[in-house]
């Protein structure tokens, strides 16, 4: 009898280790862009650890890095990721072309404009669930326009001029984004204003005189009122100097005024921020509007039922409000309706919405699969020009050879003319 119960006790033993060792295996790997939202994900995660029982090894990257290492895993066929934060317009069609999105059956999708869900869906099946959208605004400093006496700009000539009289030693007049690849998003809207395009039914058009006329614009503006060295600037070395009060107008994504305005990180304070929408350009007022950041599934997952929990909760309209709070331009329409949550929220970042959305244009950059090396080659117009204030010799010549490369590229990938 003894021997049996020595026997039982140690099966139920085994037993109990294997059923530990079955629910530590509840765990996720997710990769998180350094965004504000990617930010508010991870900080939130231990609440659905603790409400799940699924553990999440979660990390965070910038988002050229974030590309770049889920493009290693994924195609070497060694990735463990399980869920990842993605842009759409950067990677979307080259991650879905490789078979790297696992299609989202089962999400429900009816929160989401239409317009939104364009670059998410391939065919009749959706990959990937927005979460932020952004629109291109303008920035602005309301004590020092008010010290100066001018009104907001809400068109070209009057944003030149307003640059022009704001500019002195200690102040750039306005600012934008110059560091080549990473200019061409906020480069988008100047030229959509001009009557212009990047592409045209899938063949590269930003040779055209508006979209020539528009990128000699950017660089005049850059390169007489900008920051010094505003070509090797990016965003996120372009809000520190507006937060430390050396920038009277900055044109970048909406998505940022959070950011801005924390005063735990700028000398300004939040009254004299100031959103408008962005200036009018020669034909029209167009400024982009898109998805910057989606949330998507790994084909390659072998833990797709917990990474559609995961998934579920970091789209919820619960985050949404929280981000919304947080003044992050989230993708669902539900927070943008809600009259509890708009009254918490700036009503420049509302009203610049609704003018985006009703008149923006969906793309920010070439819509192709090597949207990287067509941004490279876009980028080193935009550098020319602001290096030579916009008046560069070349600029026709070298936009030329730059769209001839990029409709190589389009050729390749078979999308030209698609």
């Amino acid at each position: 009898m003894r021997k049996i119960l020595v026997f039982m006790l140690g099966a139920l033993t085994s037993l109990c280790v294997s059923m530990g060792a079955m629910a530590q295996v509840k765990e996720i790997r997710v990769l998180l862009a350094n965004h504000p939202y990617g930010d508010l994900l991870k900080s939130a995660i231990p609440e659905f650890e603790n409400a799940t029982g699924i553990r999440v090894n979660v990390e965070s990257l910038q988002e050229s890095q974030l590309t770049t290492k889920l493009t290693t895993e994924f195609a070497t066929n060694s990735s463990s990721v399980d869920v990842f934060m993605t842009r759409p317009l950067q990677e979307g069609k080259m991650f879905y072309k490789n078979g790297w999105y696992e299609p989202l059956m089962t999400y429900d999708f009816s929160d989401y404009p239409k317009n939104v869900m364009s670059v998410s869906t391939f065919g009749q099946k959706s990959y990937i669930v927005p979460l932020v959208t952004e629109w291109q605004v303008l920035y602005y400093r309301k004590d020092v326009f008010k010290e100066a006496g001018i009104k907001v700009p809400t068109n070209f000539t009057e944003l030149e001029a307003a640059a022009k009289k704001l500019n002195s030693d200690s102040l750039a007049g306005i600012a934008s984004r110059g560091k080549g690849a990473a200019a061409v998003t906020q480069a988008s809207s100047y030229i959509y204003n001009f009557g212009g395009l990047y592409l045209d039914k899938g063949v590269a058009v930003f040779n055209s005189k508006p979209a020539i006329d528009a990128l000699r614009f950017y660089g005049k503006l850059l390169g007489n009122y900008g920051p010094k060295g505003v070509t090797s600037m990016s965003w996120e070395n372009i809000m520190p100097l507006f937060q430390a009060g050396k920038v009277a107008m900055w044109t970048d994504a909406s998505v940022f005024y959070g950011q801005i305005i924390d005063p735990a990180k700028t000398q300004v304070s939040a009254e004299n921020v100031g959103i408008a929408n962005f200036p009018a350009g020669p034909k029209m007022n167009s400024p982009f509007i898109v998805t910057s950041w989606g949330i998507a599934v790994a084909k390659q997952s072998k833990n797709k039922d917990l990474a559609m929990r995961f998934l579920e909760w970091a789209t919820s309209k619960e985050l949404a409000a929280k981000g919304m709070l947080a003044n992050i331009t989230m993708a669902r329409s539900s927070v943008w309706e809600d009259p509890a949550i708009l009254a918490k929220v700036n009503p420049g970042l509302v009203e610049t919405r609704a003018y985006a959305a009703k008149f923006g244009n969906p793309l920010d950059r070439p819509y192709m699969s090597a949207v990287g090396e067509a941004r490279d080659l876009i980028g080193e117009l935009i550098i020319e020009s602001i290096n030579t204030r916009g008046a560069s010799a070349n600029l026709e010549k070298m936009a030329k050879e730059k769209v001839a490369k990029v409709n190589e590229i389009l050729e390749d990938t078979g999308e030209y003319g698609k």
